[in-house]
């Protein structure tokens, strides 16, 4: 008989982000009121799981997003920074047409190569340490589930490298809503299934879309 063993990526809850900047890995970005009430839903929903793992982003939007969950399971949130958002230049900056980055030409040299990509951490640094600490977490809660909260592009490149996808793609496919699961099972050392699900889908209609992840 194989062990059966669950790592669930989870992205944060909404963020307070008024100025609708890229945030990237910047300090002082909390949870919105309504991305702590994702939290709480999230926590709720797997309060019955067999967690023995809990691992956020040492960020704090994702800290905040674990806080409810280790309450619900009785878990401390442990930090792993290989679970921190992908690094990027245009940090701190709005971005996008009209006022953003993009009608800058001084950014340009920075888009030149959306493969890489060429704007920040590359995606196969980022694949590297995400896939290392899920492997590190699925070792620790072998036999139960673990879950690791991170960020938007950390996960979506997680699974595209587990589902041997190429990594580089374009952001508006990424399959990774606010305070969603990205689910691996295992079966031993072995990937058996990607599941996605999305517990606070009845609060994303009021969630803002935002620069960050």
């Amino acid at each position: 008989m194989s062990t059966r063993t669950v790592v669930h990526l989870l992205r944060h809850g909404e963020v307070d982000n008024p100025r609708g900047v890229l945030y990237g890995r910047l300090p002082g970005y909390h949870l919105s009121e309504l991305g702590a009430r994702m939290a709480q839903v999230v926590a709720d929903h797997l309060a019955a799981h067999d967690v023995t793992v809990l691992l956020a982003s040492p960020l704090e939007r994702a800290q905040e997003t674990a806080a409810p969950l280790a309450q619900a399971l009785d878990l401390p949130v442990g930090s792993d920074p290989r679970l921190i958002e992908a690094g990027n230049w245009f940090e701190g900056k709005q971005f996008g047409v009209g006022a953003g980055s993009l009608a800058r030409p001084g950014t340009w040299p920075r888009l030149v190569n959306p493969f890489k990509p060429s704007w920040g951490e590359p995606y196969e640094e980022i694949a590297e340490r995400m896939l290392a600490a899920v492997a590190d977490a699925r070792e620790a809660a072998r036999g139960h589930e673990a879950v690791l909260v991170s960020h938007q592009l950390p996960v979506w490149t997680a699974r595209r490298r587990v589902e041997r996808k190429h990594l580089w793609h374009d952001p508006r496919s990424r399959e990774c809503t606010l305070a969603s699961l990205t689910s691996l099972e295992y079966a031993d050392d072995d990937l058996r299934s990607v599941t996605y699900s999305e517990p606070a889908a009845a609060l994303l209609p009021r969630a803002a879309t935002t620069a960050g992840a």
